[in-house]
């Protein structure tokens, strides 16, 4: 019959479309969602249509049908595995309860396992090796592998007897801990999502997250943390019970429970029980979510799925040269907040895949206890944010200056010559002179040992830009810092340094089994960088706008970060698209709902600009409101009319900017205090508060070249033209 296929035109029909639909994406089916579907033929397709496209494909050259064959391969990858994995149509979700399909190409073709399923080849692997270590009453007390596994075990029974439901949230609030590490994993084993919540946010801010994760229970430290959630608990309609890991219970109230006493509740749950629920498990499905905030200041939930995290956890340590417990086991100091995807990367799920001893530090550590744990542990790896690196820098060089002459120009002496040896030898298996081999021995070795890194060989940083003094100074003591870049969003780090992948002022190289592309690329080769893996997140939990934005159709995450990659392939940073500070202790601070307060609270301020970026604390330039030139548009002297009322309102006199300026007039610089206290009162976590600010002697205007066409504030602009001013009020902090 003239209309019956055969089964050969049949088959390249099918191949045709994977082609078109993998480079054609205006040619794709669409799922109901609107997103990519693996859907490639519809029903309806017409004979007409489909005889066209195999005479298309008969004018292929071998370059498309070599093409084929490779997506072809991918798509034999993903049937291969599709039987150990949830059904899905598309590379995101908004669910909790959703799945997505994996990006399983020929670049990372390994088995998606799920966190469980790594945790039990670990123990397998390193049973009988120590995997956390606790110091209680001075002494240092460890578990192995196979107790930490059991402890979990025991902490997801407990949540199933709370009446954790599948896919909703147990939220942990508190210092690095073996209880922290035992709630998240149990929480994962037991079907909930695990999430974790800054120590330092407040309690609405603990209230949003809690709520959007439907939290079911929620585990605290002590009581300080345990405060904050009694104020909200009331308008947490699925919660059901709370468990303090730290401390003594100062009263009894229903459905809160010791730690003790939590970790009896599910003796009575079978193993069995247990066993059904995590192996219903999936690894395209969601098992952490981790709270970032966007330009709005709105913090959202990135969804990691088991992949995304078992995955992530197998090669990105690999990029940093970290080795597996059976040939020679890594140590760490856990210390960084876990809610951060860096520290919850690096403590928590490489320290499982990698049989990795992790000893957590004292509460204190960030003020100044960190580093007498780092003596008494001495790690071979260490992760600072860049302000943990600076204070380290900070201490050595007031060490330096205390010295006699003698001793501190020894030191200088040596430090210049390990700076200069380490910049001619960027490769770590270059051969080093030796007169820095004998200066190493005889002088910087000693200093390492001061901060408890005479055994460290890795050192890294991340969750925020490193300054190049700091890397230049840990240069002079043999340092390198090898510097991670990523995102939330991307599991953690996309591109590393590592020994083997090191160059100056650069992020590494992409990680094995990653891909980027560069978008919008300019004439001087800089663009924004986008990432694809196995890495990528599932998408922001109940925000598809905000999904849709970070993700493009094809499925690349766009990171609003601009940068350059060299022909080595290493990539540098260039600028930022978006308008995110993140300071240098790692936290991301959004500027315009803060910058919006201070104007809300003090009408006399026209113009507010957050200070912050890779900077100890935040800052901000104010300007006054002012009457502009008619025929220029310029501002002037002459304070507005709403301004000299706010004056009057303090009882000062003062009609013009100069009479304010420079703490002229006190009243209006206590009001404007007074103004900033109050928005800093709202704050969600200290890091967001406004430390120090100053009033510039103009006001932004379009002729002056602070605001764009649309009256835009151009902050790189700014940041160039008060470049001194800005510079003297973090002067000023550290006299």
């Amino acid at each position: 019959m003239a209309d019956e296929q055969t089964d050969e035109e049949h088959a390249t029909v099918g191949e045709l479309r994977v082609v078109m639909d993998i480079h054609h994406p205006s040619m794709r089916c669409q799922d109901d969602g609107g997103s990519p579907s693996s859907v490639l033929v519809q029903n309806n397709t017409s004979r007409a249509k489909e005889m066209d496209l195999i005479h298309l494909w008969g004018r292929l050259d071998l370059f498309s049908r070599f093409a084929f064959s490779l997506i072809s391969g991918k798509k034999n990858i993903e049937e291969k595995f599709a039987a150990s994995l949830a059904p899905a149509v598309s590379l995101w979700t908004t669910d909790a309860r959703g799945a997505v399909r994996l990006r399983i190409e020929e670049g990372c073709p390994e088995e998606p396992i799920t966190v469980h399923q790594m945790f039990n080849a670990s123990v397998e692997k390193y049973g009988n090796m120590h995997a956390l270590a606790s110091k209680k009453n001075n002494t240092w007390e460890k578990i192995t592998f196979s107790e930490y596994y059991q402890f979990c075990r025991r902490a997801a029974k407990s949540f199933i007897k709370l009446g954790l439901e599948r896919f909703h949230g147990v939220a942990i609030l508190g210092f690095n801990s073996a209880e922290w590490f035992f709630s998240a994993v149990g929480t994962i084993m037991a079907g909930g999502i695990m999430t974790g919540i800054y120590a330092t946010n407040s309690p609405e801010a603990c209230h949003y997250v809690a709520s959007d994760s439907k939290a079911n229970i929620i585990v605290v430290e002590n009581q300080k943390q345990l405060d904050k959630i009694l104020q909200i608990r009331d308008r947490l309609p699925h919660l059901k019970a709370i468990v303090q890991y730290s401390g003594q219970l100062q009263e009894k109230l229903s459905n809160l429970y010791s730690w003790e006493e939590f970790m009896e509740l599910g003796l009575d749950v079978s193993e069995k029980q247990l066993d059904d629920m995590i192996s219903s498990q999936k690894a395209n499905q969601c098992c952490v979510l981790i709270y970032t905030s966007g330009t709005t200041g709105k913090p959202k939930g990135v969804m990691l799925s088991h992949d995304n995290i078992t995955w992530t956890a197998n090669h990105a340590s690999r990029a940093g040269d970290m080795q597996p417990a059976d040939t020679k086991q890594e140590s760490l100091v856990s210390y960084l907040p876990l809610s951060h995807i860096a520290a919850q990367m690096y403590d928590l799920w490489t320290g499982i895949h990698w049989g990795e001893l992790v000893y957590f530090a004292q509460p204190d550590a960030l003020k100044g206890s960190l580093i007498t744990t780092l003596r008494e542990v001495c790690p071979t790896s260490h992760m600072g944010v860049p302000r943990v690196w600076e204070k380290m820098m900070e201490k050595i060089k007031l060490g330096i200056s205390q010295c006699g002459y003698v001793k501190k120009k020894l030191v200088t002496w040596a430090m210049s010559v390990s700076l200069e040896a380490n910049q001619k030898c960027m490769q770590k298996d270059e051969e080093k002179p030796l007169l820095l081999s004998l200066t190493d021995s005889l002088v910087l070795q000693k200093l390492r040992a001061e901060l408890g890194l005479s055994r460290c060989q890795k050192f890294f940083s991340g969750a925020a830009p490193i300054g190049s003094e700091t890397v230049q100074f840990f240069l002079g003591l043999n340092i390198r810092l090898y510097e991670a870049y990523g995102m939330s969003e991307s599991t953690g780090p996309h591109f590393m340094s590592g020994p083997k992948v090191y160059k100056l002022p650069s992020c590494g190289k992409v990680v094995p089994g990653c891909r980027y592309k560069m978008a919008d690329v300019d004439s001087e080769g800089t663009g924004e960088i986008c990432f694809w893996g196995r890495n990528i997140f599932m998408g922001f939990l109940n925000m598809e706008d905000k999904t849709r934005e970070a993700l493009d159709e094809d499925g690349w995450l766009h990171s609003g970060d601009l940068g350059k990659i060299d022909e080595e392939g290493f990539l540098y940073i260039t600028g930022r698209i978006k308008e995110l500070i993140i300071t240098a202790g790692g936290e991301n601070v959004p500027p315009v709902p803060i910058e919006e307060a201070v104007k809300r609270e003090l009408p006399i301020i026209s113009n507010a600009m957050l200070i912050g970026d890779k900077r100890k604390f935040l800052s901000m330039l104010l300007t006054l409101k002012c009457c502009s030139n008619v025929e220029t548009m310029e501002p002037t002297e002459e304070l507005s009319l709403e301004a000299v009322e706010f004056c009057q309102q303090q009882g000062s006199q003062a009609t013009k900017v100069s009479d304010i300026i420079g703490g002229e007039d006190k009243e209006v610089y206590c009001a404007i205090q007074e103004g900033i206290d109050r928005v800093n009162s709202a704050a969600i976590s200290n890091a967001q508060r406004i430390q120090k600010w100053t009033i510039l002697r103009k006001d932004f205007s379009v002729s002056g070249g602070e605001l764009g066409p649309t009256m835009k504030l151009r902050r790189p602009v700014v940041l160039e033209m008060y470049h001194e001013v800005i510079e003297s009020l973090y002067r000023e902090m550290q006299k």
